[in-house]
């Protein structure tokens, strides 16, 4: 806790320390008119009681001011707050993207405890905005408590006991939160659930299909059941909470009525005053209200504590990849290419190979077709080659040097891809393409060149103002795309570099029918040969139509991790295993 504390102070003088210093003098000055309007209060009555109307006068002007105080100060403050909090939620914000696309790879995107604090943190994010409130509120409340405790003694020191009463409060609000916290982690995934059932019910694009089978009613109860069981545990981690403060509060209530009943028998007595008990009941009501304000900021402090602790324990969730260091830079064209030995991968916090044993030689300006069933290993395979992973044994090399050896983000610079899940960027269409090579995004001609490659020329040409269409439904004079329009851009995208050394082509064609599929790679293939001429580049791209793959030099059929053939088309047909009947199965389907 006490490290969010110093976190969110450093974090709120590198971005603002003149916001954050007159904040906190508007607070304090706040801070000391409670403790001192009690003061003048005791001090008035017993002025006004021994006819001293001056000092009654005058102290009760001080008390008019100081309620003034009380009363104007923090909403000045409130007006720093606002806009200090709302920096710091956007540096929080900011360094929370740094987190999640900081890595290389792609491991933290593909767990679930990642993807648990990552909506925790979506979720609670207006508790970023306001810790940096919570953090100076700390200072406040004990100049409050401590001026309370030096007035106190003025009285009684056995009042002294009386802000004791309020630490019981403080320890029940914090197990409390504790509980709660545990409640919130274990129903983080159904949260989520629930939330994509929510925006599925939002969606244009799902309506179609839910009016069509009917599953709007079914989309409710589900929803209608996960939210029930996420609620039901909720409720019951705030349940006991309440248990908890309330046995916090009624411990600090009995300590409240016997400091009054401990004045007033002394005011009986004659060894107090009446402004001695006028200060003391307000001394205790504000002592209560400090009590409550203390559990309020021990729960705000420890909710603080927590979206940090989330932030780190995200900050952590990657530790360096095992291995040589990536040192390296790319080779300006391949000579050799590109050669698998005896690779072997398995996803983190899994114990179950994905690829196993994989060995094979990819020559420089080679054309690579892999195919089999979804969940053979085709897309992971993908994955390494582009350096989101590392092999868990043996090793990828390009041109003899070990892939681990080179710069990710050199190496990806002379990568291309499209991948199945596609990236839909609703911008312009020229920069939806474009950003492909972020660094020629505005050369003339370069968004041209990809479009014709990508034979996209038509999708553009359909546009009300062409590449200069808004895409998607994000603004209103936005223009929404069909899947295989989407499925152009993005190949549109992947086209926008020159002069790759490895063309990756995952599904990419998945919403095309098969002859616009065919006629694609067709023209892919002829792309490639020119690439491969000029730089050695590599062409791997994964289809599940067989019949589009037979253009590829080197066709690879991957089952259960493993490449079980590998040959040309021709080869392959006579070798009559796998790929043979799966080629005769398809091609038959489409007579």
């Amino acid at each position: 806790m006490l490290r969010s504390v110093g976190a969110t102070l450093a974090s709120a003088w590198r971005l603002s320390p003149g916001r954050l210093i007159t904040a906190a003098l508007l607070m304090m000055l706040g801070a000391v008119s409670g403790p001192l309007l009690a003061l003048f209060l005791g001090v008035a009555v017993d002025a006004a009681l021994d006819g001293r109307t001056d000092v009654a006068v005058w102290t009760a002007a001080a008390a008019a001011v100081s309620v003034l105080l009380s009363l104007t100060m923090e909403h000045f403050a409130h007006i720093f707050f606002f806009e200090l909090g709302d920096l710091h939620k956007q540096d929080t914000e900011r360094q929370l993207g740094d987190l999640a696309h900081g890595p290389v790879g792609l491991a933290l995107h593909e767990r679930r405890d990642a993807a648990d604090r990552f909506e925790l943190l979506r979720q609670q994010s207006w508790t970023l905005s306001q810790s940096v409130q919570t953090v100076l509120t700390i200072g406040v409340l004990l100049t409050q408590i401590t001026l309370t405790a030096v007035l106190l003694a003025r009285i009684e020191p056995w009042l002294l006991l009386l802000p004791i009463f309020g630490v019981p409060p403080l320890i029940a609000g914090r197990l409390a939160e504790k509980r709660l916290e545990r409640a919130e982690l274990v129903t983080a995934e159904s949260a989520r659930m629930s939330w994509h059932l929510f925006e599925l019910a939002l969606s244009s694009t799902a309506a179609k299909e839910i009016r069509l089978f009917g599953l709007g009613g079914e989309l409710r109860r589900r929803h209608g059941m996960v939210r029930r069981e996420v609620d039901s545990r909720l409720r019951r981690a705030e349940c006991v909470g309440a248990a908890l403060r309330f046995t916090g509060q009624l411990i600090f209530a009995l300590g409240y009525i016997g400091s009054i009943v401990l004045v007033v028998r002394a005011a009986i007595s004659g060894e107090r005053t009446v402004g001695d008990v006028v200060l003391a009941i307000t001394l205790a009501v504000q002592t209560n209200a400090q009590a409550a304000g203390a559990v309020a900021l021990a729960q705000a402090l420890q909710r603080n504590a927590r979206a940090f602790g989330w932030l780190s324990w995200i900050r952590n969730a990657t530790p360096p990849e095992p291995g040589p260091p990536a040192d390296q830079t790319p080779p300006a064209v391949l000579t050799d290419g590109i050669e698998l030995r005896d690779v072997a991968f398995r996803y983190p916090g899994t114990d179950v190979d994905v690829l196993q044993g994989l060995s094979l030689r990819i020559p420089s300006g080679t054309i690579v077709a892999i195919v089999g069933d979804n969940g053979s290993g085709k897309s992971t395979l993908v994955k390494l080659l582009c350096q989101f992973y590392r092999p868990t044994a043996g090793e990828i090399t390009i041109d003899g040097a070990d892939l681990r050896r080179l710069d990710p983000l050199g190496w990806r610079q002379r990568i291309s891809a499209s991948f199945q899940d596609y990236l839909r960027l609703e911008l312009r269409a020229r920069s939806s393409i474009g950003l492909g090579d972020l660094p020629r995004l505005d050369e003339p001609g370069a968004v041209e060149r990809a479009t014709r490659r990508a034979d996209a020329e038509e999708v553009i040409g359909r546009l009300p103002v062409g590449l200069e269409t808004y895409l998607g439904t994000s603004y209103d004079n936005g223009t929404e795309l069909s899947g295989g329009q989407w499925q152009r851009i993005a190949l549109s995208r992947s086209m926008m570099r020159d002069d790759p050394l490895l063309l990756l082509l995952d599904e990419p064609a998945a919403a095309l029918d098969p002859l616009t599929e065919h006629a694609l790679f067709d023209r892919y293939a002829d792309a490639a040969r020119d690439v491969g001429i000029r730089t050695g580049g590599v062409t791997v791209f994964v289809s599940h139509r067989f019949s589009t793959v037979r253009m590829a030099d080197v066709i690879l059929v991957v089952s259960d991790g493993r490449i079980v053939e590998s040959g040309s088309h021709d080869e392959l047909l006579a070798l009559n295993g796998m790929y043979a009947e799966f080629f005769s199965l398809q091609a038959a389907a489409y007579r």
